[in-house]
C-alpha cells in the first residue's frame, strides 16, 4: 500500500469502525498524513482569510482518528479505553505513545485476527 492509501483506508473504509485491529503502519501513516493535510489546510485557510477551515477539518477527522487509535490498542491486546490515559498531563501522553509504538500481538487476540497475517 502507498503512503496515502493508509490514510484513505482509515477515512473511507473504517471511518467509525472501533472493532478489530490496526497495524502500526496503518496508525502512524494515518497520523502522519493527517498532520500534513492539516498543515496545508491551515495555511490555505489563513491565506484566504478563513482559519476556521482547519478546525472543521480537525472536527471531521476526530472520529476516524479515535477509531484507528482504538484499533491500534486492540492490536496490542488492550481495550480502547486506554486512550483516556491521555487525560493525565504529560505522563499519560508519553504512556499512550509507548503503547501505540509497541508491536501487536502475534496471532489472534480477543479483538480479532492478526492484521499482519494477511500481509505475509
Amino acid at each position: 500500500m502507498g503512503f496515502f492509501d493508509w490514510y484513505l483506508k482509515c477515512v473511507r473504509d473504517h471511518y467509525a469502525d472501533f472493532d478489530g485491529r490496526a497495524r502500526r503502519t496503518e496508525y502512524w501513516m494515518f497520523f502522519l498524513v493527517n498532520i500534513l493535510i492539516f498543515i496545508v489546510v491551515a495555511i490555505i485557510g489563513r491565506v484566504i482569510g478563513l482559519p476556521v477551515i482547519a478546525s472543521l477539518y480537525s472536527l471531521a477527522l476526530l472520529v476516524p482518528g479515535i477509531a484507528v487509535g482504538v484499533r491500534r490498542l486492540h492490536d496490542t491486546g488492550r481495550t480502547g479505553w486506554w486512550l483516556l490515559i491521555t487525560l493525565v498531563p504529560l505522563i499519560g501522553t508519553i504512556w499512550i505513545i509507548v503503547l501505540l509504538v509497541l508491536d501487536g500481538d502475534q496471532g489472534s487476540n480477543p479483538y480479532g485476527a492478526d492484521p499482519k497475517a494477511g500481509m505475509a
